[in-house]
């Protein structure tokens, strides 16, 4: 079921954590924070919506880190009712995309919910101060990827969150799988 996210809760500091990614290391928020700010992506590796733009998600990832922000991509759905979304198909993943950055694993679902994040993909840019001024989509592609020309929604919100400290005022909420919580 397509779930979408809220709009930008503009200023909303960044919640703490501390989560394991797939290389056997651990992140916290501040230790992933950029000079420019952080982006946080919720993800998975069985939702169509993310499999549309993986590449996409390996691409720009990277050109934000060039720009100066963290970047880390976070699983937080249940991958004993999943099991496409298991540790070990996160470590598959994260290679087969080419990820330059982090894949975390909120396993307890915990980091999930103090974000609010509501399905994958799910978006959060943060400015050098910790302060949330994106919560919108990547580009257009919805289940099928939109063209390579296609504007870049995020980076391009994300330049001027660089820029200035604030993103834009009108932005698009991604759409996508719901999380996939578990049952407490």
């Amino acid at each position: 079921m397509a779930a979408q996210p809220p709009i930008c809760d503009f200023g909303a500091k960044a919640p703490n954590f501390d989560l394991p990614d797939t290389q056997g290391n651990r992140h916290t928020r501040d230790s992933l924070m950029g000079q420019k700010g952080l982006v946080l992506m919720y993800i998975c590796n069985h939702c169509p919506y993310v499999i549309a733009i993986a590449s996409k998600l390996a691409r720009d990832g990277k050109a934000l880190q060039d720009m100066g922000f963290g970047v880390a991509a976070i699983c937080a759905n249940d991958a004993e009712s999943y099991p496409d979304d298991s540790f070990d198909n996160m470590v598959k993943f994260a290679e087969e995309q080419g990820f330059t950055f982090p894949y975390l694993h909120d396993e307890s679902q915990t980091v999930a919910k103090a974000y609010g994040a509501v399905c994958t993909p799910d978006f959060f840019g943060y400015n050098a101060r910790g302060e949330l001024q994106f919560r919108g989509r990547l580009d257009a592609s919805g289940r099928s990827p939109s063209p390579e020309d296609e504007p870049r929604e995020m980076i391009e919100a994300m330049m001027l969150v660089a820029e200035t400290g604030n993103g834009p005022t009108v932005q698009t909420p991604s759409i996508g799988c719901s999380i996939k919580w578990k049952d407490d």
